[in-house]
């Protein structure tokens, strides 16, 4: 299995682009930001990858992180969606924006993704929006990285969420406060403490 590819750029028109490890090109299919930060020619690249195997072809994805991989991963587990699928909600959306959908349940803007009609768009949701917590995935677009902090026993698990998210605690207290009002349960009360800070 190839796990990271780590070279120079020989070709980045678009995606796929080649990558050259010690005399070898490998084609890696990347997301667009991917190629927005890296695609120039002649530069040094570092990709965490996936090979996908078929019958007909060995396909090969690179991320620029392992949470980008991982949620990759995740999406492909879900029924029809396959890895050209996955590979455009994560370029169509970002890792940020589709977690965000898929917390938020929000399968209509998961449905903007070329492939991916309301049906998938709802499959993806309910099979996700649990699991989807267990990464500590990159922030919405827009709102300043936060590196997440390790879970100790005493931590509030809604509050690492929201800031794993990209929020900050002054930020979403209100919100958090709300939520836990309504539910007890972790992912429910993302969703509606995201509803209110969207408000």
């Amino acid at each position: 299995m190839i796990a990271r590819l780590r070279g120079e750029v020989l070709e980045a028109e678009s995606s796929p682009i080649v990558i050259d490890c010690h005399g070898v090109g490998y084609e890696v299919h990347i997301p667009h930001s991917v190629l927005v930060e890296h695609g120039i020619v002649g530069t040094a690249i570092d990709l965490y990858t996936c090979l996908v195997i078929r019958e007909t072809d060995h396909t090969l994805y690179g991320f620029s992180n392992p949470r980008q991989r991982r949620l990759f991963e995740m999406l492909r587990e879900v029924k029809g969606c396959g890895a050209k699928i996955s590979l455009a909600l994560i370029s169509t959306l970002s890792e940020g924006g589709a977690v965000e959908a898929i917390l938020t349940q929000n399968a209509k803007t998961l449905a903007t993704t070329p492939g991916i009609g309301p049906r998938l768009a709802e499959r993806i949701v309910l099979e996700l929006k649990d699991k989807i917590l267990e990464l500590q995935i990159a922030p919405i677009p827009g709102r300043a990285a936060v590196t997440p902090v390790k879970s100790t026993p005493n931590d509030d698990p809604l509050a690492e969420a929201l800031l794993t998210l990209g929020y900050r605690r002054q930020e979403f207290e209100d919100a958090a406060a709300i939520a836990r009002e309504q539910s007890t349960d972790l992912s429910e009360q993302v969703r509606i403490a995201l509803r209110n800070l969207q408000k």
